[in-house]
């Protein structure tokens, strides 16, 4: 399949979640994420997921035999007490229906705001209980947790210091909790701030590192 054909693909599974309709879901998926040989990823997180190219970058590196639906929320976070939990959204729904046999979460920029007032137990505690469910899927997924990446800037409200003292830690402790293995975004991208205009989202060569390094956690667990 090359790049064209797939793209429109990866486009069809987006409308999934932009349309929020489960019904739509099954129809589109019936006759090609739901093939035998065909390997369902999810991936599950924020702007960062749903607005930039690294799912779609994932899916050229892996190649047709995988099928990727973009789960992604524009500003949503883990943590439950605010105006925009992953796991009250449409998105959450629709990407456990999905029945994916892999599901990477990227969560907690946003929640790199210091105006949240949340504690680290409380991200703790939330995220434990997004991981679970996704374990609890019948698909039985294998679950991969990913460290965000940096915030180079505050514009956003969001804190980068925040982010790394506090969130990276804190999805540390949420994949020891849960024995989820971690992929690490962060390191691979600190040294390349031009990589994010905004200095919150990556351009398409920051979403390209998301994406390899990924997609290297992917491969890699496949052959051990």
């Amino acid at each position: 399949m090359n790049r064209k054909m797939k793209l429109i693909a990866l486009g069809i599974v987006i409308l999934i979640v932009s349309l929020g309709a489960e019904t739509y879901a099954w129809q589109t998926m019936g006759n090609g994420g739901r093939q035998a040989n065909v390997i369902r990823i999810a991936c599950v997180g924020d702007s960062i997921t749903c607005g930039t190219t690294y799912p779609d970058d994932l899916w050229l590196l892996l190649g047709s035999n995988y099928v990727i639906g973009n789960f992604g929320v524009s500003g949503a976070t883990v943590f439950l007490n605010s105006s925009n939990p992953y796991m009250l959204t449409p998105a959450f729904r629709v990407a456990k229906l999905f029945e994916p046999q892999i599901v990477i979460v990227m969560l907690g920029t946003n929640d790199a705001s210091p105006a949240l007032n949340e504690s680290n137990a409380a991200f703790v505690s939330d995220y434990v209980r997004l991981i679970s469910q996704f374990k609890e899927l019948a698909s039985k997924p294998k679950v991969w947790i990913a460290k965000p990446p940096p915030i180079f800037n505050n514009n956003s409200g969001l804190s980068g210091e925040y982010l790394l003292q506090n969130i990276i830690p804190d999805v540390q402790q949420v994949a020891n909790l849960t024995g989820t293995p971690v992929i690490d975004v962060y390191s691979p991208l600190i040294n390349h701030s031009a990589y994010f205009p905004d200095g919150v989202h990556p351009d398409v060569n920051g979403s390209m590192v998301v994406a390899t390094v990924i997609y290297d956690a992917l491969t890699s667990q496949a052959k051990s």
